[in-house]
């Protein structure tokens, strides 16, 4: 077997059981005699509750529970669940009204659940809801993207959940004004819905002492903290497990009111209860992302270096504050406020506001792919504007003295953002771009180039825990705070434990998302996986090699006893042991002790992956219709442990990117009704969207973890949205357009071409 080594190709464990069907979601492995729940949904966005009769409903064959908030209640449930508050600039906080998990006296978006239903069978459950006698006293209805108008939440005058900044607003002012040229620039970030392929679910058991709580989530001990709380239960007396997690994107990181709806039921029920939710459920109740309007505003001196950026940005919350969401977008948008560019003053200005849509949580990056193409917009208009080319531009305003602490307090260890961008200049062949122009011209279509540049601020959770078990069998078994969700972290983990013990890699089994099995893990999310979890693996196999390296010393009587990474040995000795022969030998001698090691870490600070991102795309000005033609990727995430799967996350995220940049919107009538909430109404980008991509790698390592590693989770989507947005603007401008926003549809591309050409006229 060959040995795995940094850098060489992975080929994913998990991915026989995919594709076979064999994968063990939560709908697979839910107890048969599992109790369904269902939950009758708010057709309001805003509305008084001004009846409510359950007796029916209760009577109705096969049902076993109904409850509203008052039973909820009644049953210990503590009903508001933990929303994010921002804390701002003078001390105080911002708004933080209660979200109840059953709606009380007032319902805030269409889906929110007003009842829950547990019965012997989903129909059951269906019927027993259609005799509920719900009455509700519609109320105006919040929509606008700014303060004011119908009020939400009493805690929240004029809508407004919180006013924030951050930045040296003074130096700003100044540098504003002594700006030899000014470029402002409003871009708009479009709403889109996660769409993960597996919905969300559950299932919750009570033995009568402890609850188990099965749900295909992120991390879980998060949410066993949550459910505690709520439940007022112990937290040693909650289990949460994760199993095959189809897609999470951020959206599954937290805790939703079904979960703690559900956990209540089996517990007061003695009997097991599981929720599944529909296609349309996920639609309207699932936090969606983005939904914010930033207004750019670059400072340049004569030799067009950047003195100044100034950010407004007003974000939508939804109905509510979501437990990590875009509370906290403002503070993940400045970490990456000024990009990869030398900026010595810069300052956000970000308001929150509540509509009456559902909960908005920043997924897909969390406030980085909003900041990236933000800033990248503007510095595409600003080259526009000034008459400078885009390459150009960038490469004189990048930050090349390391290491840089950033204008937003970042510390930025190592990087060579000069050398990724002439990289990726040559990749795409900007020379020929020219050629390929005139050609599509010919053709009668408008061709377009974009570039982005982008950096990540990735760490989340700065601890992490892994534990190793060496196991009879001449195995071992690793478990992990962490929560693949489609990843590959299952084979990189047993293929970094391999090259670190000598065990055999396919004898290397990963046991995530049990909050019974280490003592604390941070989750996944934040691209923070592999080089958290990855420092903790290291440390907690080093300890387990100093401790069979003493043992054996003693052992031996020898005081240079080593280990090679594949065996044991003492110099001047033909004795040899390896991991699974030690263990066997500490077995028999009553050293249990070595054989089972846990260790938690903490990194010292954040690594920083870029890159540079080169889209080109053809319109048929005819027909408003796009083609994405060419796309190519350098990017540097340091030391790459995993290049294909690295490649694989760098693929998806750009699909992802180009979703929202193309075809992804959520829409609402003036009544807060969501009018895509299927896919016959919201579009999905799909394979034959997509050109194939050129992937390039210059890394420069990281010093802040022992790898090397940046992290790559998120890349494509944030460097993806201001390229493609960049080639669309760059395209259409040869007829005279002047602002495109996302997502660009063939009909809106026509009316904007449309415009222009009347306006010419």
């Amino acid at each position: 077997m060959s040995k795995f080594g940094k850098s060489q190709g992975v080929g994913r464990h998990e991915d026989i059981r995919f594709l076979t069907g064999k994968g063990r979601y939560v709908d697979d492995i839910a107890p048969a005699d599992a109790l369904h729940a269902l939950f009758l949904r708010s057709d309001h966005a805003h509305g008084r509750i001004t009846g409510l009769d359950l007796e029916a409903a209760r009577d109705m064959p096969g049902v076993h529970l109904v409850l509203d908030a008052a039973g909820l209640e009644s049953l210990g449930v503590t009903l508001g669940m933990k929303g994010t508050r921002l804390r701002i600039a003078d001390g105080a906080v911002g708004a933080g009204p209660e979200r109840p998990v059953l709606a009380r006296d007032r319902v805030r978006f269409v889906g929110e659940a007003v009842v829950m239903i547990v019965a012997d069978t989903v129909q059951a459950a269906q019927d027993a809801a259609e005799v509920i006698g719900l009455d509700i006293e519609g109320l105006p209805v919040s929509l606008a993207l700014s303060p004011g108008g119908p009020q939400v939440h009493a805690e929240a005058p004029e809508n407004r959940a919180f006013h924030w900044q951050i930045g040296d607003g003074a130096a700003v002012d100044a540098a504003f004004a002594a700006a030899a040229h000014r470029v402002t620039l409003e871009v708009v970030h479009n709403r889109i819905i996660v769409n993960a392929m597996e919905p969300r679910g559950c299932f919750a058991q009570w033995d009568g002492a402890r609850l188990h709580f099965c749900v295909n989530g992120q991390g879980v001990w998060n949410q066993r903290n949550e459910l505690a709380r709520m439940l007022g239960l112990p937290r040693d007396a909650v289990r949460v497990t994760n199993p095959d997690v189809g897609g999470g994107f951020g959206m599954k990181a937290m805790t939703y009111p079904e979960y703690v709806c559900v956990a209540a039921a089996a517990r007061d029920l003695g009997r097991p209860v599981r929720w599944i939710a529909t296609r349309g459920e996920s639609m309207l109740t699932d936090n969606a992302g983005r939904d914010l309007v930033a207004v750019a505003d670059l400072a340049f001196d004569s030799d067009l270096r950047v003195t100044g950026y100034r950010v407004n940005l007003v974000s939508n919350l939804g109905a509510y504050n979501s437990q990590y969401g875009q509370a906290i977008q403002s503070e993940l948008f400045s970490k990456v406020l000024t990009g990869v560019y030398d900026i010595s003053a810069a300052h956000l200005r970000a308001v929150g506001v509540y509509t009456n849509t559902t909960p908005v949580d920043a997924y897909r990056g969390a406030g980085r792919p909003e900041a990236i193409l933000t800033i990248e917009r503007a510095m595409d208009e600003a080259a526009r504007q000034l008459g400078v080319d885009p390459f150009d531009l960038r490469m004189r305003n990048f930050i090349t003295s390391f290491p840089y602490r950033s204008a937003t307090g970042e510390l930025i260890d190592v990087g060579d953002f000069p050398r990724v961008l002439a990289r990726a200049k040559a990749e795409a062949d900007v020379a020929g771009f020219a050629a390929r122009q005139a050609d599509s011209a010919a053709r009668g279509m408008l061709r377009g180039i974009g570039l982005a540049t982008y950096i990540e601020s990735i760490l989340g959770d700065a601890d992490e825990t892994a534990r190793l078990v060496l196991d009879r069998d001449g195995g071992a078994t690793l478990y992990v705070g962490t929560q693949s969700n489609g990843q590959g972290h299952e084979t990189v983990y047993a293929r970094m434990v391999a090259e670190w013990t000598g065990l055999p890699e396919q004898m290397v089994r990963i046991v995530q998302g049990d909050s019974d099995a280490i003592p604390k893990g941070g989750g996944t999310g934040g691209s923070r996986s592999v080089t958290v979890q990855g420092t903790a693996m290291r440390a907690t196999v080093r300890q387990m090699v100093a401790g069979f390296t003493a043992f054996l010393a003693e052992e031996w009587e020898a005081d240079d006893v080593g280990f090679d990474g594949t065996s044991f040995g003492a110099a001047g000795s033909n004795t040899r042991l390896t991991m699974a022969e030690a263990a066997d030998l500490a077995r028999l001698r009553g050293r249990s002790d070595l054989l089972d090691v846990c260790q938690t870490t903490t990194l010292d600070g954040r690594s920083y992956p870029n890159g540079a991102h080169v889209a080109e795309v053809e319109v048929d000005p005819e027909t408003g219709a796009m083609v994405m033609d060419r796309y190519i990727v350098v990017d540097d995430f340091g030391t790459l442990i995993a290049p294909d799967l690295a490649i694989g996350q760098v693929h998806g995220g750009v699909a992802q990117g180009y979703g929202q940049a193309v075809c992804e919107v959520a829409h609402y009538d003036y009544q807060g009704q969501l009018l895509t909430a299927s896919f016959m109404d919201y579009a999905m980008p799909r394979a034959s969207d997509l050109p194939m991509f050129g992937f390039t790698s210059e890394p420069v390592p990281s010093i802040m973890n022992p790898f090397g590693m940046k992290g790559c989770g998120e890349a494509g989507t944030v460097g993806a949205l201001g390229a493609i947005s960049n080639a669309v603007r760059d395209a259409l401008a040869q007829r005279g357009v002047a602002r495109v926003d996302m997502p660009f549809t063939p009909a809106r591309i026509w009316h904007w071409l449309k415009e222009a050409e009347n306006d010419a006229a």
